[in-house]
């Protein structure tokens, strides 16, 4: 059997915990898997894996096997590259994960760069607003916004969010206009409550004032809160990349535009510093690339005020 497909084989059971996930990855049996398998631990002469019915963990001569397939797949990668034009080396399936706002307001216009670049790269885009496990939900990069990652997390920062507080006019003429944040406590909020709390946090000079905020609808998806808050239904907290153009052309009203609201880091989610495939390091490098130039500075940058 070919060393380097069963090196691949391997590697690829190891990050995706199970042979069945790494068939469906791969595109092969489940047989084959196994056989790739068994042919890296007789050339090892030993275990590699305890398996059982729950989970793969690797044995002590599996870990000293990853290490060396990993070794061995970087150096067949950097061969493969050094002999052919930039862009047409690299191949191969990416999974990414990330919320629905950034992907269809920002991530999409990267992809897209990226892929001209690398036509035979594909994508598959989930999008999620929970916290995905990269290892179970066989993903290889995630994006996330948020304020503070887990110290567990290894990550790539890309740029910073900000966010605006807006309304409709309709909501506006009905309920009247907030001129200082404790005036949100009489106002319809619409909270978004994958953060678990509805504190809203504003900003003023050397002022600092955090507002408990509360409505009668709330959500885990900035997209559907955003429709509401376009609907008419109260007041809502949206990344600016989100309605950028909606208070442009006033369907959106920027509220309290003396206030700074707090901003948010975008950050590349990933598994491992010591081994990545040369498309996964690719996308890194671009994205890092990508949203420190004009494009990604246009869309995300801001502040609580229509542009």
């Amino acid at each position: 059997m070919d060393r380097l497909t069963a090196a691949t084989v391997f590697i690829t059971i190891v990050q995706r915990g199970s042979l069945s996930a790494a068939a469906e990855t791969l595109g092969m049996s489940r047989a084959m898997v196994t056989r790739h398998l068994n042919q890296m631990e007789s050339w090892s002469g030993a275990r590699l894996l305890h398996r059982s019915t729950r989970r793969l963990s690797l044995t002590p001569a599996g870990e000293h096997a990853l290490a060396r397939c990993q070794q061995m797949m970087t150096l067949a990668a950097e061969i493969e590259q050094s002999n052919q034009p930039e862009g047409e080396a690299l191949s191969g399936l990416l999974r990414v994960s990330c919320a629905l706002s950034l992907g269809q307001s920002v991530l999409m216009a990267a992809l897209t760069a990226f892929q001209l670049r690398y036509p035979r790269v594909r994508i598959d885009l989930h999008i999620s607003n929970q916290r995905v496990n990269l290892v179970e939900e066989r993903i290889d990069l995630a994006l996330r916004i948020t304020a503070q990652l887990e110290p567990n997390l290894i990550a790539r920062p890309l740029h910073t969010c900000h966010s605006a507080l807006c309304a409709a006019p309709d909501y506006l003429a009905r309920a009247g206009t907030p001129l200082v944040p404790q005036d949100l406590i009489r106002h319809n909020c619409l909270a978004y409550s994958h953060f678990g709390k509805s504190l809203w946090h504003f900003t003023r000079g050397e002022e600092k004032e955090a507002v408990a905020v509360s409505g009668n609808l709330s959500g885990n998806d900035s997209v559907m809160l955003l429709a509401a808050t376009l609907a008419g239904a109260g007041v809502s907290m949206q990344p600016v990349y989100s309605v950028r153009s909606l208070l442009a052309s006033g369907e959106l009203v920027a509220l309290l535009p003396d206030y700074q609201l707090d901003e948010l880091g975008l950050y590349a989610i990933y598994t491992s510093r010591q081994y990545q495939s040369p498309r996964l390091r690719a996308l890194l490098d671009f994205l890092v690339e990508w949203f420190s130039g004009e494009e990604a500075g246009r869309l995300l940058s801001g502040a609580n005020q229509a542009p």
